[in-house]
């Protein structure tokens, strides 16, 4: 495990339940509970789980043939526990993904569950935190110190 290998985004306030997510490229994405046409915070998690494994089924799926189709479903259930906080159950990955016909479509078909298992056990760092139950440190810093 390396040390120095650290992820980072930073979140600024828009407005009232509006957020801007900046990464170190600075790249930004608007989001937030109140944004009318946009992705809530979960909508986020849920597209990081998918888009995670999308990104490495892709790269082993397609050096053969470059697909047809090529779309990852996720489901979650959004339940409240014994506890009365907010939490998904039940995340679901579904991917559909055909190839064409002929020899490198035949090939490139052949990949997929291999893929999506290697990406599951391996790889997809989002959803293999989530599983891990990996504990998140919640801090203020109020500028004071």
């Amino acid at each position: 495990m390396s040390d120095g290998d650290q992820r980072h985004v930073t979140l600024e306030r828009v407005d009232t339940g509006v957020y801007r997510a900046t990464n170190p490229r600075g790249v930004e994405l608007t989001f937030g509970s109140l944004l009318e046409d946009g992705f809530t915070p979960v909508e986020l998690l849920l597209a990081a789980i998918g888009g995670c494994s999308a990104v490495d089924v892709d790269l082993m799926t397609t050096r053969r043939a470059d697909p047809e189709r090529f779309e990852v479903e996720i489901d979650a259930e959004k339940v409240v526990d014994d506890r009365g906080g907010n939490l998904l159950r039940d995340l679901r990955v579904t991917f559909r993904v055909t190839f064409p016909d002929g020899a490198d479509g035949d090939k490139a078909r052949d990949r997929p569950p291999r893929a999506v298992r290697n990406s599951h056990d391996r790889t997809c760092t989002v959803s293999r935190t989530i599983e891990a139950g990996t504990p998140v440190t919640v801090r203020i810093d109020d500028g004071t110190g």
